[in-house]
């Protein structure tokens, strides 16, 4: 069985919690070794580390999402190093810039439905201090970006990295952004999801979506599922779940060997040196603190 890890997904979401048993045997029964769950606002960081305590494969991160960003309370800095510091296994994550929920959402996007947008230097703020966090304490950072990837480099350019690195989950950036955000550490994991975009969509660099995931170094590539978000189209997922509560489909955790697999023909490479290389970078980047 081949040991498969999930770089970036939020298992503590409620659209999950009636499949969670069945979701986890799925997991064993493919081989899931380990699943960063990130948990994005104040809210759901304690029911992060509560499953963290139930499923041994849960490594937990804790982060303020820019989507919460503009309802944190005026203690999150406090909650979070005292979250960070009840686990040093713990990363940080997710946390980011989002230009689209300010510039792109359409009117009525109910995944903003009670959410105060913040504004980019806001999010900006926010951001800067848990990435200095972070790097405080040699935490792997999960860091979430759309449309911000200017002000993303621009940010990491002028604040302390973990010496460990960081991931770009769902890296969506242009092609000639990949060699400058891995020479400040980045990984970046390929999601499934990106699959909806194989014929041939091509972002403003020319460069089509798929195919910039051909330009990242092996030694800094990952593979995520973020469910239950970003499903896989229909025929390429092999686990599936009812919709969630709006209609909405779900993306199964499962689905994590399905991404597997598309990479790897993407990359024209065998399964078995992906999953080997995904494993090295996996530790590399999200080992015990205490072997790095």
């Amino acid at each position: 069985m081949r040991p498969l890890y999930d770089a970036h997904q939020h298992f503590q979401f409620d659209e999950l919690a009636p499949h969670r048993a069945a979701i986890a045997a799925s997991l064993q029964a493919i081989g899931l070794k380990r699943a960063v769950v990130n948990g994005s606002c104040e809210q759901d960081w304690p029911v992060v580390t509560d499953l963290a305590q139930q499923y041994d494969w849960i490594l937990p991160s804790y982060g303020l999402h820019p989507w919460d960003c503009g309802n944190r309370s005026p203690h999150w800095q406090s909650a979070l190093r005292t979250q960070l510091d009840a686990n040093p296994l713990a990363h940080v994550g997710e946390i980011g810039l989002d230009r689209w929920m300010i510039d792109s959402v359409k009117p009525g996007d109910l995944r903003l439905t009670g959410l105060r947008v913040a504004p980019l230097a806001e999010q900006v703020e926010a951001f800067t201090w848990q990435f200095t966090l972070a790097a405080e304490l040699n935490r792997a950072a999960s860091v979430h970006c759309l449309q911000a990837f200017g002000p993303l480099l621009d940010a990491l350019t002028q604040t302390k990295r973990p010496a460990r690195g960081f991931l770009l989950h769902a890296y969506s950036g242009p092609a000639e952004m990949i060699k400058p955000f891995a020479d400040l550490g980045a990984y970046f994991s390929f999601n499934g999801n990106f699959l909806k975009h194989s014929g041939g969509t091509r972002s403003p660099d020319g460069v089509s979506r798929l195919d910039r995931w051909k330009q990242i170094p092996s030694d800094r590539l990952l593979v995520e599922t973020d469910a239950p978000a970003m499903p896989l189209p229909n025929e390429c997922a092999t686990h599936h779940l009812p919709p969630g509560p709006n209609g909405e489909p779900l993306n199964h955790p499962a689905n994590i060997e399905a991404a597997y697999a598309a990479l790897a023909s993407l990359r024209d490479i065998h399964i078995e040196t992906l999953v080997t290389q995904v494993e090295e970078n996996f530790q590399r980047l999200f080992g015990d603190n205490s072997k790095s």
